[in-house]
């Protein structure tokens, strides 16, 4: 039965060459007898994971929407379920199977009911091998690489009656000119490259989502144009690793490059994510410090504190050369705030390396982190490795590294009493219509008093309480 399903291949997906990569501008097609197969029917889509997932669903939401489709917000009134999947952790995966085993019963009330999963899920060999034995209700599978197809599988699903599997394990082309739904008005996400070469020991994320490959420049620009004009005030350029961007296009200093080129754009805020500082050059501090438009606020992915994990890890990079970007950046842009994301309990850290962590906590100061305990991925180097250190001693190290980075979080958000801070508006309270929220510049979360203000307004807040996580404020009447 299997024999028909395009299946995944942990094989296929770790090759990489050195052919140029190719930009698609006609892959995605709608079949005549597909174009209005979405009328009358709605669709719930549900993303799991980063910003990247984040920006996929936004391209699936586009092309339903282009087939007819409407979407809910309840699961019980879809008529075609999507799950779009994240692979980075264990308990992320755990979550999606525990949820389509709940899910069950809404196929038992709708058998017509059509249950989709994507995303990186797909991409893992063990994952479809799981759903195709256990979970019958799943009717189509596809991954990372062939969004562009989904009129095409959706339709052979709902009209062919069969269960449809299409999976690409390969290095990924660059697919130009999808429909988008964007899920906000005043902030986007865009694209500028895909994949990771990296290949750090832990990480799935090379084998799910392909070799690093980057978009046009002109593309690019174009889409951030567009946005502006169409009202948009802030943009985050995403990547697995954004920083590598134009190296497959053979571009000096291309990220440094595009950086500059889309703040002269003149959109009014700029972020980008994630940053590895392996490829964190001086000509992007020069950039970022240059323009008033690039938020000075950097996620800064350390992982641990010790050069010998580090090593073990496949970073690339030492405690000496974090530390030593850390200072160039500090020294160039002395207000920008850091968030990072640390490992602990990697196999065999001993307490020395982890103590080796929190020193770099206390030298950086972060104003946030992402901390997670080590979660072994099928098929990465790192799940082969002997690891000796007991679950007891990993969640008591995550214990005490959240304390200081709680510490430190708290202790950044006091300098922020009595200041006057930029806030992008993001939504307003559902308790209390005087009350709304936003990020600074330094993407601090901002809750603010204010009166005649919407979505998308860029204003002024004085703070007057700070917390851990989040600043409180009123706005300034000019």
């Amino acid at each position: 039965m299997e024999d028909k399903y395009r299946l995944p291949s942990l094989k296929d997906a770790r090759k990489r060459n050195k052919e140029e990569v190719k930009v698609e501008r006609a892959l995605f097609e709608i079949p005549d007898q597909a174009r209005s197969m979405g009328i009358g029917k709605k669709y719930f889509l549900r993303t799991y994971g980063c910003q990247a997932n984040q920006r996929d669903s936004e391209t699936i939401s586009g092309i339903l929407n282009h087939l007819g489709f409407t979407m809910v917000d309840q699961e019980e009134q879809a008529d075609v379920l999507i799950f779009n999947t994240c692979a980075i952790r264990k308990n992320a995966e755990d979550k999606v199977i525990g949820e389509l085993g709940l899910l069950k019963r809404l196929k038992r009330v709708n058998p017509d009911l059509t249950f989709v999963l994507c995303g990186c899920m797909a991409q893992e060999e063990e994952i479809v091998s799981l759903i195709l034995k256990k979970y019958p209700q799943v009717d189509l599978i596809f991954g990372t690489h062939n969004i562009h197809r989904l009129p095409i599988l959706l339709y052979q699903t709902m009209f062919d009656k069969e269960r449809v599997v299409e999976v690409y394990s390969k290095q990924g082309e660059i697919i130009e000119n999808l429909p988008v739904n964007r899920f906000g008005n005043h902030k986007a996400w865009v694209n500028i490259m895909y994949g990771c070469d990296k290949f750090c020991t832990y990480c799935i994320v090379p084998y799910t989502r392909g070799k690093e490959r980057s978009r046009l420049m002109d593309d690019i620009l174009l889409e951030v144009k567009e946005l502006k004009e169409q009202g948009f005030k802030e943009v985050t350029l995403l990547g697995q690793n954004v920083n590598a961007y134009g190296k497959d296009l053979k571009l000096q200093n291309g990220f440094a490059t595009l950086l500059e080129e889309v703040a002269k754009t003149g959109i009014p805020r700029i972020r980008f994510t994630t940053s590895h500082p392996w490829d964190f050059s001086d000509a992007m501090i020069d950039v970022i410090a240059k323009y008033d438009n690039i938020m000075p606020s950097i996620h800064l992915p350390v992982q641990s504190g010790n050069s010998q994990m580090l090593r073990l890890m496949g970073r690339r990079y030492t405690k000496e050369d974090y530390l030593d970007l850390y200072n160039r950046i500090v020294s160039k842009i002395p207000h920008c705030t850091f968030t990072t994301d640390i490992i602990v309990g990697f196999p065999n850290e001993t307490e020395e390396q982890f103590q080796d962590t929190l020193d770099m906590v206390d030298y950086c100061k972060y104003d946030g982190a992402y901390t997670f305990i080590y979660s072994p991925r099928e098929g990465t180097p790192a799940a082969k490795m002997d690891d000796n250190v007991s679950l007891e001693n990993k969640n008591r190290r995550l214990q005490t590294l959240n304390d200081k980075v709680n510490y430190y979080a708290k202790l950044n958000n006091d300098k922020y009493l009595n200041k006057v801070v930029k806030v992008l508006v993001d939504g307003i309270s559902k308790k209390n219509d005087q009350v709304y929220s936003g990020y600074s510049e330094e993407n601090k979360l901002v809750n603010f008093t204010a009166k005649h203000v919407k979505v998308g307004d860029i204003v002024e807040v004085l703070i007057k309480d700070c917390k851990t996580w989040s600043l409180k404020g009123e706005m300034i009447e000019r």
